[in-house]
């Protein structure tokens, strides 16, 4: 089945897509649709029902439900179409989407312009190679915040939950909340992954054991989960014989990290950045291949849905450009590299020839050191972590200043001497 003519579709109804697809419409695009695989737009807002959403977007501190309802009702009065319950098979470089739901079968489209937005996916035990026995009892992190949050079950009582990100140290607080018994969130990096709030909000203030240097290297039990042994590591991550020690549970909770999720996007031939899983893109948010651009958690994973849905804008409002042939020709080719403490930055690469928002993350965590951009932008900082992202806006004025003979430019963040 041919379906019909959309100037931009929009893959991914949670806060990245509903962001893109309101920003096209804003910028003129007519048909601005958003295929979503779930039965209702927001993505993953909905199991977020605690606080801390919208700081610096509303300048409000809002649950996650109503972070997401903003988006969805403006989406709606802006005449986004929704395609819900419904999946993208396959994209190729020209732009043609296979697509299918239970309602109308296959159906073929071919875009003017696309925004992937598909977000991001929680590692899990096949990805850690965790030994030991193949018990009931063992989730990631936001599994079991869907259970707890949005169908009302305790996957357990006695809980261990290896790594400590956002959503791992937010649940620590929300199972002891319902009464559960957290035993311990392990974490094999030497300081949490998480955001420093959560670490405060989550952990200290509930009196929850962390064990940073650590790391489960064995699980227990027949049906269910008896019990994990845990083990203090080295500085290259491996167990120290003779640290290892049983940690009765019943439940093991996994917030070991998330990763883009970009089958599609390799599907249509986009070319992912090696080190963090993502599409390359420039300035616009454009990908290697013409037409396709992509923002969110697809990209990089951030911290902020805040700074998900801003990056989202760029990449919605590109597209509609494109779409509408209103977009500038411009070439990035200034291609950002990471210097000393840098681990990466997006966009990959600028043109210089207008305003750019980057974001990048440090690779350890360092205290008085000065974040640099090449010679056009040099800014002092108290403390940086590589769970906080950092955000860089260059203005005309900075890059007035580059030297438009390079091709390359170093992003660096240094302790201050």
């Amino acid at each position: 089945m041919k379906g019909k003519s959309i100037d931009v579709a929009v893959i991914g109804a949670g806060p990245a897509g509903l962001a893109a697809a309101i920003k096209a419409r804003e910028a003129g695009a007519g048909n601005v649709t958003i295929i979503e695989r779930a039965e209702a737009p927001g993505g993953l807002l909905f199991q977020c029902i605690h606080n801390g959403f919208g700081l610096q977007r509303f300048n409000e501190d809002l649950t996650g439900p109503e972070y997401a309802h903003r988006f969805i009702e403006k989406a709606r009065d802006l005449g986004v179409n929704l395609l819900l319950s419904s999946m993208v098979l396959d994209i190729e470089a020209d732009r043609e989407m296979v697509v299918a739901n239970s309602r109308d079968g296959l159906m073929s489209f071919q875009p003017k312009a696309i925004v992937l937005a598909m977000g991001c996916r929680e590692r899990s035990r096949q990805s850690l190679f965790i030994p030991g026995t193949r018990p009931a009892g063992i989730f990631t992190a936001g599994t079991a915040q869907r259970y707890v949050n949005v169908e009302g079950y305790m996957p357990g009582k006695k809980f261990v939950i290896l790594g400590s990100g956002d959503v791992g140290m937010i649940m620590a607080r929300r199972l002891t909340l319902e009464g559960a018994e957290v035993k311990a969130v392990v974490e094999v990096l030497p300081y949490v992954g998480g955001l420093i709030r959560n670490e405060v909000q989550c952990i200290y203030d509930f009196d929850i054991p962390l064990m940073c240097s650590h790391t489960v290297i064995s699980v227990h039990g027949q049906e269910r989960v008896e019990s994990v042994t845990v083990a203090k590591v080295d500085k290259n991550w491996q167990p120290i014989p003779g640290t290892e020690w049983d940690i009765g549970c019943d439940t093991l909770l996994l917030s070991v990290g998330i990763v883009p999720e970009n089958e599609l996007s390799l599907k249509a031939g986009v070319a992912l950045d090696p080190f963090i899983g993502g599409p390359v893109v420039n300035e616009n948010m454009e990908t290697s291949v013409p037409g396709i651009f992509a923002g969110g958690n697809v990209v990089h994973v951030h911290d902020l849905v805040d700074n998900v849905s801003e990056e989202a804008e760029g990449a919605g409002l590109h597209a509609a450009e494109y779409a509408t042939g209103k977009m500038r020709a411009s070439e990035s080719k200034i291609t950002l590299r990471a210097g000393p403490n840098i681990r990466y930055i997006i966009p990959h690469s600028i043109s210089g020839e207008s305003d750019v928002t980057l974001f990048m993350r440090v690779k350890e965590p360092a205290d008085k050191v000065r974040l640099s951009v090449g010679n056009i932008y040099s800014k002092a900082l108290r403390a940086v972590r590589p769970s906080e992202m950092l955000k860089v806006k260059l203005t005309g004025d900075e890059l007035a200043r580059l030297d438009r003979s390079a091709n390359e430019l170093t992003v660096s963040c240094e302790q201050k001497r």
